[in-house]
This record gives structure tokens, sequence and C-alpha cells, in this order.
């Protein structure tokens, strides 16, 4: 037998499967059709009655449109080996994924750009952006690993201080959190983070749940004071279309733009004068 061969039927494939049906609020019957089995496998799957073939496991994960990490776990959980990889951005087989990240990072130059991760982690950053932070008197380095644009825009000392309608651009950055956690169970890293900055003096109650109405706006504006001027923003979130790993899809590239004139003007004159 393979390392990669099924063993005896695994509880927690069963448990997985139960979990994220209900998240997607599909009965046995919708994701048997949708998956092209019958719900009496799929009912033997979920009790450990029957086995699933690795091909089943990959297409019920399908027909749950679950992620590639959720993928792998399903997989491990009936006794197979992970279909995706989770690679370092400093892998050399991503060497064509950093040199499309720096490609757009440099051409959104002047204006900043990030790279983050499904946390939230600041993986790379223009020079726009770094010195939009340092100016804005914050730096790269948190103490706690990369720096975290949660923790950032959360922390009583970060973000918060120069940023103009606060409550309601964290709202939106903790909405995209609550819905990047859509499912996910209480040792998820990213929902341990939420609860930390949750946590954090002076953060409203009403951030602990998901309210979809915060991102009723088609644009958000983000708003810093800076010196006595303010810096307006809008900014867009871009990801791979078709990624194969589970890194890769889960890159988050965000953009700044300026939302006026007077902000474009006074971000080249600041970004100008940072680099002399």
């Amino acid at each position: 037998m393979t390392a990669t061969a099924l063993q005896t039927p695994v509880p927690e494939l069963g448990r997985l499967l139960k979990h994220w049906r209900q998240v997607q609020g599909m009965s046995q019957l919708d994701l048997a059709l949708d998956a092209g089995s019958s719900a009496r496998h799929l009912s033997f799957i979920e009790t450990g009655r029957s086995n699933a073939s690795r091909e089943m496991v990959l297409r019920l994960s399908e027909a749950l449109a679950l992620s590639l990490r959720e993928r792998n776990r399903l997989l491990n959980a009936a006794g197979y080996t992970a279909a995706y990889r989770a690679r370092s951005l400093d892998d050399a087989g991503f060497g064509k994924v950093r040199e499309a990240l720096d490609f757009m990072l440099q051409k959104q130059e002047p204006y900043p750009a990030i790279v983050m991760n499904r946390s939230f982690d600041v993986l790379m950053i223009n020079q726009a952006g770094a010195k939009m932070l340092a100016l804005l008197g914050l730096s790269a380095a948190e103490g706690k690993g990369p720096p975290n644009t949660l923790r950032l825009m959360l922390h009583p000392e970060g973000l918060r201080p120069v940023t103009r309608d606060w409550d309601r651009a964290a709202g939106h950055l903790i909405e995209r959190a609550h819905r990047q956690l859509k499912g996910a169970e209480e040792n998820d890293p990213l929902r341990q983070l939420l609860a930390e900055v949750l946590a954090y003096p002076g953060v409203p109650e009403s951030f602990a749940s998901e309210n979809p109405s915060a991102d009723a706006l088609p644009v958000l504006p983000l708003e810093f004071e800076l010196g006595g001027n303010v810096l307006s923003w809008i900014t867009t979130v871009a990801s791979f279309g078709t990624p194969q790993d589970v890194t890769a899809e889960e890159i988050m590239v965000e953009s700044f733009f300026p939302a006026d004139a007077t902000t474009d003007k006074l971000i080249r004159a600041l970004v100008g004068e940072a680099g002399n």
C-alpha cells in the first residue's frame, strides 16, 4: 500500500463534510447531486460506513467551493496526501509569482501597494507604501512578526489616531476578515488574530459580529490625516485567478489610488521628499 492509499474510514472526514454542508446551506442530496454521487453514498461517507475515493473527495470539495487549504484538509482526513502545495514566497518555485508581484508593486508607484496573505500579514510593500507608513509615524517592525494590517488599523497606537471616520474604515477591514473566516474553525490563525484585535481598547463590540451592510458602498473612502493635510484614497484588492498553490490562492494585492487631485499632488510631493 502506497503512502497515499486510503486507510480505514476516518470520522474526521464525515465531520468536515457535514460542517461545510451546513456552512453552505446544502443538504446531503444537494451535495451528492453536485458531486455526481448519491445521497446514500454521501450519507455512508459522513457516518464512516464507506470510504471515499480520492476523486470523490476532490469532487465533493469542488461542489462545496472550498479553498485549496480546506480541500487539502479533506484529503488528509480521508487518508490521502494533499493535492496542493503551500510554499513560502521565498520558495524557488515561486520565482514567477514573485516577479509578477514585484511588477505590480513597481507599476503602482508613486502610489502605495501591499501584498498580504489570508491573515493580513504584509508580505511585500512598494516604496510608496513603506514611505507612507513612515510619514504616518509607523514602521514595518511591530515586534510580532511581519506587519499586519488588522493590527495596524485596530491598535490604538496604529493607524487609528490618523484615520478619518475610523469606525467605518476599520469596520470595512473587519468585514473582510469575517468573510474570509466563513466556516473556519476555532484554531484558525485568522480567527485567533481577529479575537486579538477585537480585544483592543476602544474597538466597538459590534465588530465581533458580521455586518454585511457595512460594505454597502461600491468604493470605501480611506482618509489619513497628515500634518494638517488629508490623504484620501480608494483601494482595490486583487488575487490570482487560477491558483494551484495554497499560498498563491491566499495572496491579496491591495493597491491605493488617490480619490482626488489634492491627494495625488500631495503624495507625489511627500513620497519624493521622503526619498531624498
